[in-house]
């Protein structure tokens, strides 16, 4: 199985300069926890997730109507390519601890997003529940 078949196409992107309560936003309108951040010419450069938010600002006690994206963002991004199988994904995620991954095309232009929750919902074997074990390991990054 490839990732294209799993992934959330066209996922909600944010640019470094905007807000953080606009990507907060973002987070709300879109029923997700992590947003690409990507450059002008939507290649990703970073992410922000929910978490990034309240432990880099808000615990801070940071006003985030001023905090700009890229003061939250962990950079360089991981991501895979349109044409990784699942199982690299997998492999992704359990080394680097994270849940999400977004995915690029040929161009390197964000043009989709895949959870961990993707992962869970088409899984048929032990594989699944092993990513979602490897990834919530205490010391998980995100």
């Amino acid at each position: 199985m490839d990732v294209t078949s799993v992934m959330t196409r066209n996922p909600a992107t944010c640019r470094a300069e905007s807000t953080v309560r606009e990507v907060a936003r973002l987070m709300l309108e879109h029923d997700c926890g992590e947003i690409p951040v990507v450059d002008q010419s939507m290649r990703p450069i970073g992410v922000v997730t929910d978490r990034d938010i309240v432990v880099r600002l808000v615990a801070e006690g940071r006003d985030v109507n001023e905090c700009k994206v890229q003061e939250a963002m962990s950079t360089p991004p991981v991501t895979v390519s349109t044409d990784a199988k699942l199982t690299d994904v997998i492999d992704v995620m359990e080394s680097r601890q994270i849940r999400r991954v977004p995915v690029v095309d040929m161009d390197g232009k964000i043009c989709g997003i895949i959870a961990q929750a993707d992962i869970a919902l088409t899984g048929k074997d032990r594989k699944t529940g092993n990513v979602v074990e490897e990834v919530s390991k205490p010391g998980s990054r995100h």
